[in-house]
């Protein structure tokens, strides 16, 4: 472990101090926008996921991967993939399943651990394009995903990503759901069940076949009832906490062999203790740390 980088002199202004500041602002006042052509790959399981590319020929990719209800929009993938494009990488941004503007196919999308999606995605580019060098960046819960595919597939698909960053690393899914369903964070947690919810009512709007009912799922009040309900039935899980331990990346940082740098501020408002992986990382020369204390999340 890099130990050299847990702690890095950050000195932000006074707005820049508080947690929720830091949080919302990208969010609120970022404006800048990076032209992408759209493309549908298909899945295995006869979906689609669209990625959102900026190609150029470049002998480098940066892939990059959003969060909880994100998509190729979200400002913190749009400033990225600017500052690919200045540094002359090709720039690809997945779309998770159902986050592209348009419903996938199945009644199930994605989810914190649906790694195997990663997979058909570097399997697309490898046999359309032709780089020398690939690197895989993750956000809040595409930064899980980026982080247990790297585990998951270390022997395989992963030895193909030169690095990979997550950003926000939730490696602890049971403990950030059930700080983010508590009072303090009444805000994000109403965005995301507004996002959520919807979603659903129109998936069991065309999959009536489901059972679920729009009265069941309007009545949900906390993204652990929502992962109960919805999430960890519908992609084979026995609950929301089993759908929690198996899927985050914390078990899966022992078996990266390829370089990882997780960015985590301290202040992070959807985290608890359980979310900043020392233990694991001082047993990993392969992961780097870099842990401000100010910097809310994202």
């Amino acid at each position: 472990m890099n130990i050299e980088r847990q702690y890095p002199e950050f000195k932000p202004n006074f707005f820049f101090r508080n947690k929720h500041f830091n949080t919302l602002y990208r969010y609120l006042f970022y404006k800048k926008h990076l032209p992408f052509q759209r493309i549908r790959i298909s899945t295995p399981d006869a979906d689609f996921i669209d990625l959102d590319v900026s190609v150029s020929n470049a002998r480098s990719v940066l892939i990059a991967i959003h969060g909880l209800e994100g998509s190729s929009a979200s400002a913190y993938i749009r400033s990225l993939g600017i500052y690919a494009w200045q540094k002359a990488y090709d720039f690809v941004a997945v779309n998770l399943r159902g986050c592209s503007g348009e419903n996938n196919k199945k009644i199930y999308s994605y989810h914190s651990g649906k790694t195997e999606d990663i997979v058909t995605v570097l399997e697309y580019l490898q046999a359309t394009y032709s780089y020398e060098h690939s690197f895989l960046t993750g956000y809040s819960l595409g930064a899980n995903l980026v982080l247990k595919f790297m585990g998951e597939f270390a022997d395989s698909h992963a030895q193909k990503i030169q690095a990979a960053v997550g950003v926000s690393v939730p490696c602890d899914l049971k403990a950030t759901a059930l700080v983010l369903d508590a009072p303090g964070n009444r805000l994000y947690k109403k965005g995301f069940l507004m996002s959520l919810k919807r979603k659903a009512l129109q998936k069991v709007k065309s999959f009536p076949q489901s059972g679920i009912t729009p009265k069941q799922i309007r009545r949900i009040r906390s993204l652990v009832a929502y992962d109960e309900f919805f999430t960890a039935p519908l992609n084979g899980f026995e609950s929301a906490f089993d759908y929690y331990e198996k899927s985050s990346c914390k078990p899966y940082l022992l078996k990266i062999r390829r370089p990882v740098l997780l960015i985590t501020a301290l202040d992070d408002p959807f985290f608890d203790a359980n979310c900043y992986p020392f233990e694991e990382a001082s047993q990993n020369v392969h992961i780097s740390l870099l842990f401000p204390e100010k910097g809310g999340h994202v």
